[in-house]
C-alpha cells in the first residue's frame, strides 16, 4: 500500500508540476509577443508595452521561485456521500485550464485546517498527509489520521509525526528555509491574525518567532493584496547578517514586493553597521533626544544683535534686527519644516528690504516704481553681503550636517543642554568627519523630519511626482481596456511598471529609497532591541500603526533595550492601556535541543532575566561539551560532521582574535560575521548571532560575554540558544556562569568544571 500511495502522490505532484511549467512557458510567450510589438514612437505606447513586460517577467520569477516544493500537503475531507475529497495544499494556487482548482495556495481561508486540525478539533478534517519531497520527486508520506474510520477501514497505515522532525533535525544552510510544510496550530493562528492594530509575538529561542513573521508578512501580503500592494510592508531586523539569513523565504513562498531593512538602515543614505559604545547607546536612543533635537533646530533661527551695514552694488542698506525678527515670525507661523520655512523668511526679508532699498533710492532723487521691484529683489538676492546676513540668520541645514555639528561643536551642545552633567555631555562628542553609527540613524530622521526638504526642488518633484502616479493610472486603465485583459492585471499594478515609472522602481525600491514613505503593515524582529528614538522613527514609517512586533525580553541585549513590552511599546501606544495591542506567546521550541535549553534557561533565571517558559520537543544525542581551548571545541565538532553550519560566538572584543585563530587553523572555511554565513563555520559576536540558527555552536569564555555589558546575561542567552544539534562552551579558566550547571547534571560531557557565582 505504501508504494502505491507514493506512486499515486507523485503521478499528482507531477501533474502539477506539468501545469507550472504550462503557466511559465505560456507566460514566457506572452513576454516575447509584447516584447515583439512595434508600438511605434509614441512614449505613451511605449510605456504600456514596458508595463506588461514587467509583468510577465514578474509572473516568470515568481513561478520559478516555487519550483522546490511546490506541493506539501493534501487534506482529507469528508464529502456529502460520506466519502473522502483530497485538497492539495501548496506554495501558490494552481487551476486547470477550465479553471478547476489543482493546487490551494497555503494562504487561503480553506487552507487553514492543514495547520490547526487537531484529533480533538479536526475542522472537516479527516486526514492530514505531508508530502516529502526533493527536487520534483516525493520521496516520502507521512500521515495523521483524525477520523478512526479511516483506520478500521485500513484507509492509511502511514500515521506519524515524521515531516516536523524531519525539518528539526535536518541540517542549516546558513540561510532560513522557510516553514510552510510544517507551520503548527499555535503558529498558524498567529499568522492569519488580523491585519489592524500592533500584534506583539513573544517567545523564547527556538520557538518559530522568525518563521512566524516572515510568514504573516507574506500572508498578509496574499490576504490584503489591494492594501498593501502600492503602500508596502517594512519587515526590520537586528543586523545584516539577520537579513542575509532570511533573505530568500519570502521569493519562496511566492513574495517579492518586500523592503528588508536592518535598523542601521532606515534611513535612505546611510548604510551603519557601527555600534556606540554602550552608554553612548543609550544615550542616543533615549527619548530626551527628541527635544533635543527640536531645540538644535529653533536655535539655528538667530536674530542678530545690534544692526548691520549692507554694501549692495555700491549702495549700503542696514539690516535691523527688527526686520529679520519679524521675517522669522513670519516664517514659523506656517509651520513648515525648517527648510521649507526659511522660503517664507528669504522672500519676507527680500521683499523688506526691496522697500526700503526703493525708499532709500527716491530719497536720493532717483525715479522708483513698483515695477522696478522685481529688479532690486534680485539684485538683493544675489548680494554677497546679503546672502552672508540672512543665512546667518536662518542656515539650510541637512540632517547630516546638523548632527555633525551637534556631536563636534562642545560649546553649543553645552548652551542646548545646561541640564546635564560635563560626561554626559562627553558621550555624544566626537569628530566632525566620524561615520555614522546605528544609534545615530534615528537621530537623522527625527532631525529630517523637523528640517523637511533641503531643497524646495525636491519638494516640487515630489509633487509632480504624485500627479504623474495619477495620470499613470488613468493611463493603464486605458491600456488594459485596448488589449482586452480585464481581470488579469489591475491599473494600479501596471502604473507600477510604466516607463516614467521605470527610474522610480519597484514599489519596495521606491519605498527604501524615499525617507516620507508610509508603509501599510511593518514587521520589527528582535524587537525588544529597539530604543525609543527607533520607534519613533517606525512609527512615521507606519501612522496607522498596523505592526507585527515579535521577540523576546529574555533575550535583550542593547544598551537602550526595554525590560517589557509596555516599556518597549510606550511610543507606539502611550502610558494607557491601548486596544490596538495584542499579546501572543509561543511556547514549544522546535529548534534547541532540550539539553542545551534547559542549561539556558537556568542561567537565564539565575540572573534575573524575565524568561517565558517553552517546552523543546526534543533532545539531542549530544551533550553539552566543555572545553578550555577554542580550537579544541572546534575540531571536535568538525570531526563529528563537517556538514552543516558551526557558529563560533565570541565576545565582542573577542571577535577579531577568534577569527583569526580559526582561519589560520581551518583556511577559507572560516567567515566573519554576516559574511560568513555560507561558510561551514563563521565567528560571530552575540549582536550578529541575533535571530540566527546553527547546526553546532561554540560559545567562546561566557563569563566575558556575562560582564561585557549591563545586558550581558541576555546576550549569553541568545549565543548559548543558536544549535539545532550540539553546544560546545569554551572557558579558559574553567570557570562558568552561575546557573549554567545543576550540581548534578547529566547533560555535560564528563566532569564540567565548576561554576562561578
Amino acid at each position: 500500500m505504501t508504494n502505491n500511495e507514493l506512486k499515486r502522490e507523485q503521478d499528482y505532484v507531477a501533474g502539477l508540476y506539468a501545469r507550472l511549467d504550462q503557466l511559465q512557458d505560456a507566460a514566457i510567450a506572452q513576454l516575447a509577443l509584447v516584447r515583439r510589438q512595434d508600438v511605434g514612437g509614441g512614449h505613451q505606447s511605449r510605456s504600456e508595452r514596458d508595463a506588461f513586460a514587467r509583468i510577465y517577467e514578474d509572473r516568470i520569477v515568481q513561478l520559478r521561485e516555487v519550483n522546490e516544493r511546490l506541493a506539501f500537503g493534501r487534506l482529507d475531507l469528508e464529502d456529502a456521500d460520506g466519502g473522502s475529497v483530497h485538497r492539495y495544499i501548496g506554495r501558490i494556487g494552481l487551476r486547470d485550464e477550465d479553471l478547476h482548482p489543482l493546487l490551494l495556495d497555503w494562504r487561503v481561508p480553506q487552507a487553514s485546517a492543514f495547520y490547526q486540525a487537531t484529533a480533538a478539533n479536526p475542522l472537516g478534517a479527516r486526514a492530514r498527509r505531508h508530502l516529502i519531497s526533493q527536487g520534483r520527486s516525493i520521496t516520502r508520506i507521512e500521515d495523521e489520521i483524525f477520523d478512526a474510520e479511516l483506520l478500521r477501514d485500513g484507509g492509511s497505515d502511514l500515521q506519524g509525526e515524521g515531516a516536523l522532525l524531519s525539518a528539526l533535525t535536518a541540517e542549516r544552510t546558513g540561510r532560513m528555509a522557510d516553514i510552510v510544510a510544517t507551520i503548527q496550530a499555535e503558529q498558524d493562528r498567529i499568522i492569519r491574525s488580523d491585519l489592524k492594530g500592533i500584534l506583539v509575538v513573544q517567545g523564547g529561542p527556538g520557538t518559530g518567532k522568525t518563521a512566524v513573521a516572515l510568514h504573516r508578512a507574506a500572508y498578509l501580503l496574499y490576504s490584503h493584496r489591494d492594501r498593501l500592494r502600492n503602500s508596502g510592508v517594512l519587515i526590520v531586523g537586528p543586523s545584516r547578517s539577520f537579513l542575509q539569513y532570511i533573505e530568500s523565504v519570502l521569493p519562496s513562498l511566492g513574495e517579492t514586493g518586500v523592503v528588508l531593512s536592518s535598523v542601521g538602515q532606515l534611513y535612505p543614505g546611510v548604510d551603519a553597521s557601527i555600534e556606540d559604545a554602550p552608554a553612548t547607546a543609550a544615550l542616543k536612543g533615549s527619548a530626551a533626544m527628541a527635544a533635543l533635537i527640536a531645540r538644535a533646530v529653533k536655535s539655528r533661527q538667530r536674530v542678530p544683535a545690534a544692526a548691520q551695514q549692507l554694501d549692495v552694488n555700491g549702495d549700503s542698506l542696514t539690516l535691523d534686527p527688527q526686520l529679520v525678527a519679524n521675517a522669522i515670525h513670519r516664517a514659523q507661523q506656517t509651520r513648515k519644516p525648517y527648510n521649507e520655512a526659511r522660503v517664507t523668511f528669504v522672500k519676507t526679508a527680500l521683499g523688506q528690504l526691496t522697500r526700503q532699498w526703493a525708499d532709500q533710492l527716491r530719497a536720493q532723487g532717483n525715479s522708483v516704481d513698483e515695477s522696478d521691484h522685481p529688479m532690486l529683489r534680485e539684485d538683493l538676492r544675489s548680494a554677497h553681503d546679503v546672502r552672508v546676513a540672512l543665512n546667518t540668520a536662518w542656515l539650510p541645514l541637512t540632517p547630516a550636517k546638523l548632527l555633525q555639528d551637534l556631536y563636534a561643536r562642545p560649546q553649543w551642545l553645552a548652551e542646548l543642554t545646561p541640564s546635564w552633567s560635563a560626561d554626559k555631555r562627553a558621550l555624544l562628542g566626537r569628530n566632525r568627519d566620524a561615520p555614522f553609527t546605528i544609534a545615530d540613524v534615528p537621530l537623522l530622521d527625527e532631525a529630517a523630519e523637523l528640517l523637511g526638504e533641503h531643497d524646495v526642488v525636491d519638494a516640487a518633484q515630489k509633487r509632480e511626482a504624485k500627479q504623474q502616479r495619477k495620470r499613470d493610472v488613468e493611463n493603464a486603465e486605458r491600456a488594459i481596456e485596448n488589449m482586452d485583459v480585464a481581470g488579469l492585471v489591475n491599473a494600479e499594478e501596471l502604473a507600477d511598471n510604466f516607463a516614467e515609472a521605470a527610474a522610480r522602481g519597484t514599489t519596495a525600491e521606491r519605498a527604501a529609497a524615499d525617507r516620507s514613505w508610509t508603509y501599510g503593515h511593518i514587521v520589527v524582529d528582535e524587537a525588544q532591541e529597539l530604543s525609543p528614538m527607533q520607534w519613533r522613527l517606525l512609527l512615521r514609517r507606519c501612522p496607522l500603526r498596523s505592526f507585527t512586533v515579535v521577540g523576546d525580553i529574555a533575550q535583550a541585549a542593547s544598551a537602550s533595550a526595554a525590560s517589557s513590552w509596555k516599556e518597549a511599546l510606550r511610543t507606539l501606544v502611550g502610558d494607557s492601556d491601548d486596544s490596538r495591542l495584542r499579546l501572543e506567546e509561543l511556547t514549544v521550541n522546535y529548534r534547541t535541543p532540550s539539553q542545551i535549553s534547559a542549561a539556558a534557561e537556568r542561567m537565564a533565571i539565575v540572573h534575573g532575566l524575565p524568561v517565558t517558559p517553552s517546552k523543546a520537543v526534543r533532545g539531542s544525542e549530544w551533550p553539552i561539551r566543555v572545553t578550555d581551548t577554542l580550537l579544541d571545541a572546534v575540531r571536535h565538532d568538525r570531526d563529528i560532521s563537517t556538514a552543516g553550519t558551526l557558529a563560533v560566538i565570541a565576545p565582542t572584543a573577542d571577535v577579531a582574535s577568534a577569527y583569526e585563530q580559526l582561519r589560520s587553523a581551518f583556511g577559507e572555511d572560516v567567515g566573519l560575521g554576516g559574511n560568513g554565513l555560507r561558510k561551514s563555520i563563521d565567528v560571530l559576536s552575540p549582536q550578529d548571532a541575533k535571530g540566527l540558527e546553527f547546526d553546532a555552536v561554540v560559545v567562546v569564555e561566557p563569563a566575558a560575554i556575562l560582564r561585557e555589558t549591563e545586558r550581558g546575561a541576555g546576550a549569553l542567552y541568545v549565543s548559548m540558544t543558536r544549535p539545532t544539534q550540539r553546544l560546545s562552551i569554551v572557558s579558559s579558566d574553567g570557570k562558568l556562569p552561575e546557573g549554567i550547571l545543576d550540581a548534578f547534571d547529566q547533560h555535560f560531557q564528563a566532569r564540567p568544571p565548576r561554576s562561578e557565582g
